[in-house]
Parts: structure tokens; sequence; C-alpha cells
């Protein structure tokens, strides 16, 4: 370590770590307003945090995959971290936010707009629950927008207003992984909605899948355009966290049992 350097805390990896979730690859440089934002906090230069987000990004198995290395050099603290994070989205992500909050100096009711002076009859757990789900829900979107870039990963469309989070496997079902990036798809809120109806799916290997039904409809031009156009396609590739196949598996499955006895 270079005179005048010192080491990152476990606070600081933390810090670091729900950053490089929530913003895209291209965007991990010094010049970004969250990492200018980050360094600010923990007293380090926006080109200490650009290259402590390229050290993480080295043990980012779909970088890996895209054949990007990442900078060298991650210590032992960093794969610690990183592991806790890839084990236990939920808690890591929430706990994450809280630490985020206090570094800014103040609540993460307030960070995140939840007005509980109007809900007096809630306490406790239950408010605690209320507080963690609507964070949850808010985070769970950022990561997953920015994992495709912040455009649907079926038609590209990039309008904020229109892009939907969307869970492969439900956030009431799944409960274990309501904030894992790899449980999530960037869709648009036409496509979400089939998605979630079963009337589309993705398969394992990323190919989009449409119900028979939309058959009936082929002469309507915006049925075409919409989901028939789009049968066998891919769907347009994350930057960092695959949808998991495990989770994908399930869709189909419940995708196909919906459609089987609709006739071609």
């Amino acid at each position: 370590m270079k005179d005048g350097q010192r080491l990152w805390t476990k606070e600081e990896t933390i810090l670091a770590i729900n950053l490089y979730c929530k913003i895209p690859f291209g965007q991990m440089h010094g010049r970004n307003a969250d990492v200018i934002e980050l360094s600010i906090l923990i007293n380090r230069t926006p080109g200490s945090v650009a290259r402590k987000l390229g050290n993480l990004a080295s043990l980012d198995p779909k970088l890996k995959q895209r054949g990007i290395g990442g900078l060298p050099n991650t210590s032992k603290l960093d794969k610690e971290v990183w592991a806790e994070y890839m084990y236990d989205w939920d808690t890591e992500f929430f706990d994450g936010e809280q630490l985020l909050a206090q570094k800014l100096e103040t609540t993460i009711e307030k960070r995140y707009n939840i007005d509980l002076e109007n809900l007096p009859d809630i306490q406790g757990k239950e408010k605690e629950r209320l507080v963690k789900s609507r964070v949850n829900q808010s985070i769970f979107r950022k990561i997953v927008l920015s994992n495709y870039n912040n455009r649907c990963c079926i038609t590209g469309i990039q309008i904020p207003e229109l892009l939907v989070a969307s869970h492969i496997s439900p956030w009431s079902y799944d409960k274990q992984n309501q904030l894992n990036p790899k449980n999530g798809l960037s869709l648009n809120t036409l496509h979400d909605r089939a998605f979630d109806q079963h009337l589309i799916s993705i398969t394992e290997d990323l190919k989009i899948i449409i119900s028979p039904k939309f058959k009936k409809y082929a002469d309507v031009l915006s049925v075409k355009q919409n989901f028939i156009d789009y049968d066998g396609q891919s769907i347009i590739a994350p930057q960092k966290f695959d949808p998991g196949p495990s989770f994908l598996k399930i869709h189909n499955e419940r995708f196909w049992a919906k459609n089987s006895l609709i006739s071609d």
C-alpha cells in the first residue's frame, strides 16, 4: 500500500457493493454523480471509488462471461462482502440502504418517502415489515432496471415511466429471492402484464415464447408487432446478472400448464 493510502473498511466496501449493483457497468467512473456522492460520504476520491467498483467487477461472473475482467487486486474483504451479498440479497441490500441513510444523516423512511405519521396504528414488527417492503421494492426496481441498462429486455423501450422490475418468481411466492436481481426482468408495462399472466415466458436459454392464444389475433397489427414478432427472439442481454435458470424453469412450467389446452 502506498504512503497516504488507507485500507477500505467493511462499511465502505458494503456501500461500494451497494452502488455497484445499482448503476450500469459503463457508468462506473469518477464523473458519475453517484460515484462522487459516495466518495464524499466516505472521504475518498471519486477515482478511488471508481477503482473499487472495478475491483468488484472482477468478482462478477457475468462480466467474466462477457470477457470483461474488471480491475485486479481485489482484497480478501472485497471477496467476503461480495459473497455475503450473493448469499443473502434481501438482508444485505436492506442493511446497506440503512447504512447509506445513516451516512447521509437521514432515516431510511425519509430517504424513501415513507410517511408513517398518517399510519399511527402501525407499530413494532408491523412497522418494520412495511418499511422493509417499501424499501425493497424500490431497491429491486433500481437494481433490475440498471442490469438491463434501463430498457425493456424484450422491446428495448427506454422510457422509465413505462418500465417495471418484474419478478420471475412472484414477490409473494418466493420470499427468499425478493431482492435477488437474478429473479428480475426489466419489462415495459404491457409485457410485464403478459408475463405475469403467463401469456409470454422466457426460456432457460433466454428466448421469448408466446402463448398460442395470440395466433387467434394474428391479423391484428398491434398483436403481431408486440407479441408474435418476438416469438423465438432472444431477450436483450443483462449487463451483470443473468436471469436464474431455476426461476425461469418454474415460470416456463406454469406457462405451459396454462397454455397446454389452447389449440393451434
